[in-house]
């Protein structure tokens, strides 16, 4: 089964979604802990609260009213994640020396996914960007950044960046490479 044969209905994380968000995240925070947490925190800070105050954290977020991505669902079952917002939103990522800013552009960052086993290398996360890209569009954006893996021997399980390939499918163009396996992709919102 291919994305385009899935009912894929796609939903901003709102605290009415929170329950389907902690359901596709399961117990284990999608992948130890994280919570989609970890470009928001220093890394020392990361560490420290792995788990539960990660969970605390972005469901704090939530019900801020600040949206930090999408949700995918199939059959009204949330099967995809992707987190998406302003570029100042992580923290990590503003400090990272191989992903740092290639100019002082306003940008959206497209910056995790997270797709239920069952549903993975069936086209969702193709269609969770399209849908962020929507979602950046809807909120002003410009331009929106994704910093994929750019090597096939990568696992799924820790190509929660994405990869490349699904980033090219979309229409993101590389404009920067700080490492041979981490380019920086944009997508020039009309």
């Amino acid at each position: 089964m291919t994305s385009s044969q899935l009912e894929l209905k796609i939903f901003p994380l709102t605290p009415e979604r929170w329950n389907d968000f902690e359901k596709l995240f399961g117990d284990n925070g999608a992948c130890g802990g994280c919570w989609c947490m970890w470009w928001r925190l220093k890394r020392s800070q990361y560490e420290k609260q792995k788990g539960a105050w990660n969970k605390k954290s972005i469901k704090k977020i939530v019900n801020s009213g600040t949206v930090p991505g999408i949700l995918a669902y199939d059959n009204n079952n949330p099967i995809g994640w992707c987190a998406v917002e302003p570029r100042e939103s992580y923290a990590l990522l503003e400090n990272s020396r191989v992903l740092k800013r290639i100019d002082n552009e306003k940008v959206w960052s497209v910056v995790c996914f997270f797709v239920d086993k069952k549903y993975r290398s069936k086209g969702v996360t193709e269609k969770l960007l399209e849908a962020a890209l929507n979602h950046a569009k809807k909120n002003r954006a410009k331009i929106v950044e994704g910093y994929p893996v750019d090597s096939g021997k990568t696992p799924s399980v820790f190509a929660w960046t994405g990869y490349a390939s699904a980033f090219l499918k979309v229409g993101f163009k590389e404009v920067h490479r700080g490492s041979l396996t981490r380019p920086i992709m944009r997508y020039y919102l009309k």
